[in-house]
């Protein structure tokens, strides 16, 4: 299969559907094909041909993809498509991970449930092996595989802006303004992200590495989508976002000091530097006025809540984990050779 209109290559017959669809090709029966794969699969998680197919059906909602025609964004069939892969993408997660005893729905002991699950995570250290072991070319690595969600920073859990109230809401409109920049285009974070991809010597077109990264890598970023863009999980991507900050400043940290071992300048590490800080503020933030406070007035989403903290944990570690066995096997953790 070519690289499609939209940048990149299908990797199965149902994202080909998908990309031909979205691109103004022929509308084939993708639904069918969509059933057959998502039963057939052994791990969603891990399967290329679900993965790209659910990451350009989220692209074309986000308006990432410039190829992609906006009439086709509600698109009966393409939603459809979409649903039946979420199904099977959340069924999977949730029984994949494992999820503590609930607290009290109150915000302080929702608080301190998300820092013990948090500090209790005993996933592959990624960022220590950055600061103290990789190579320029792991370093590299490393940022085309976050490029696929830092490119497009925080987008995905801005989806629960309209769907919060109150309390919560305000937590995450504080959050997010500060991803993105606190008024100063410049300074959102994406932004940033994309000056460290240029500083680096690579691509900052968001999208350019999807050719690149295994499943696993389009996983995570497609977990956050499903439970952003979906009402019904309002309470997971809340968890989500919680777990995500409150595991975001040390590591950043690490991040840039391994990038200055490599003698990469300022326009590479402001983007880690810059989250040693804020994310320092945001996790207190999340933790407590927005999962906290949302789960005192809406206790039925307190397991969702949760469950997303766990699944954020969860396959971030396996993507952790299959990156540091690549480079423990002296191998690449990048799937092709990246074009040009």
């Amino acid at each position: 299969m070519g690289i499609s209109d939209a940048g990149y290559t299908a990797r199965g017959p149902l994202s080909d559907a998908v990309l031909r669809r979205l691109t103004g090709g022929e509308d084939t029966d993708h639904c069918a094909l969509a059933r057959r794969v998502a039963d057939e699969t052994p791990d969603i998680a891990r399967d290329d041909d679900i993965q790209v197919a659910l990451f350009t059906l989220y692209a074309s909602s986000y308006g990432a993809i410039d190829a992609f025609s906006p009439d086709l964004e509600w698109d009966p069939q393409l939603i459809e498509t979409r649903r039946i892969l979420e199904a099977r993408f959340e069924s999977s997660i949730r029984s994949a991970v494992a999820v503590p005893e609930l607290p009290t729905p109150t915000a302080d002991a929702v608080s301190r449930a998300l820092f013990a699950l948090t500090g209790a995570d005993a996933g592959p250290s990624l960022s220590r092996y950055v600061a103290k072991k990789a190579t320029l070319e792991q370093a590299r690595e490393f940022l085309m595989q976050r490029s696929i969600y830092t490119l497009h920073e925080a987008d995905p859990h801005s989806w629960a802006i309209p769907r919060l109230h109150g309390r919560a809401k305000a937590a995450l409109v504080e959050i997010q303004s500060d991803e993105y920049g606190g008024g100063r285009p410049d300074r959102m974070h994406a932004a940033i992200f994309a000056a460290t991809m240029r500083g680096a010597g690579l691509d900052d077109t968001y999208g350019a590495y999807v050719d690149a990264v295994p499943a696993l890598t389009l996983a995570s970023h497609n977990m956050m989508s499903m439970f952003g863009i979906n009402r019904n999980l309002l309470g997971a991507i809340v968890g989500h976002l919680a777990a995500f900050e409150m595991t975001s400043s040390i590591p950043n940290r690490l991040y840039g000091d391994g990038m200055r071992r490599l003698g990469f300048g300022e326009d590479v590490t402001d983007y880690f530097d810059e989250h040693v800080e804020a994310d320092a503020v945001h996790e207190q933030i999340a933790g407590r006025d927005l999962a906290g406070t949302l789960a005192e007035d809406r206790p039925d989403l307190l397991p969702d809540i949760m469950f997303g903290a766990a699944a954020c944990l969860a396959v971030d570690g396996w993507v952790g984990t299959h990156i540091l066995d690549a480079w423990s096997n002296g191998e690449s953790s990048l799937r092709t050779e990246v074009r040009g």
